[in-house]
């Protein structure tokens, strides 16, 4: 009995250790085509580099009062302003090219053919697809090899 109930502590200590190492990775997105990202988290700190891509999903991987470290899809990572992100992402990046279909099954009518890297902005996902769109392209798109979902 007193092996079970330690078996019981222990089995929730390290749920909740997990929860909390990776409370902050989430995935948010850019709120403007200009985004300043720095060495560290202060507006003194020198500027890395600029990220010129609204809703660019990015992964929060710190966060330091008013700033949130990122990382992209390529591991660059740096220092964002809380004002230049959205906390809701509403995007993703393909890291292969995929088929666009009408419907989410595999079985139903292709309509593009999405290529590797493309940014698409996700309605509403279900199981294993995403509603999205992409220029004048609407449709289903399966999650796997899709960088950005929470």
């Amino acid at each position: 009995m007193q092996f079970r109930i330690n078996k019981i502590y222990i089995l929730s200590f390290l749920l909740l250790f997990t929860n909390y190492c990776f409370a902050n990775e989430v995935f948010v997105s850019l709120k403007k085509n200009e985004v300043n990202v720095r060495y560290g988290p202060s507006f003194e700190s020198d500027i890395k580099y600029v990220y010129k891509k609204k809703n660019l999903p990015l992964k929060q991987i710190d966060k330091k009062e008013n700033f949130r470290r990122i990382i992209d899809l390529k591991n660059n990572s740096g220092w964002v302003h809380i004002s230049q992100l959205n906390k809701k992402n509403n995007s993703v990046i393909t890291t292969k090219n995929k088929v666009l279909f009408k419907r989410p099954t595999s079985f139903a009518k292709p309509i593009a053919q999405i290529k590797q890297g493309r940014l698409l902005i996700v309605e509403k996902c279900e199981r294993q697809w995403c509603r999205i769109s992409s220029g004048e392209y609407e449709g289903w798109i399966k999650t796997d090899y899709i960088w950005g979902l929470n």
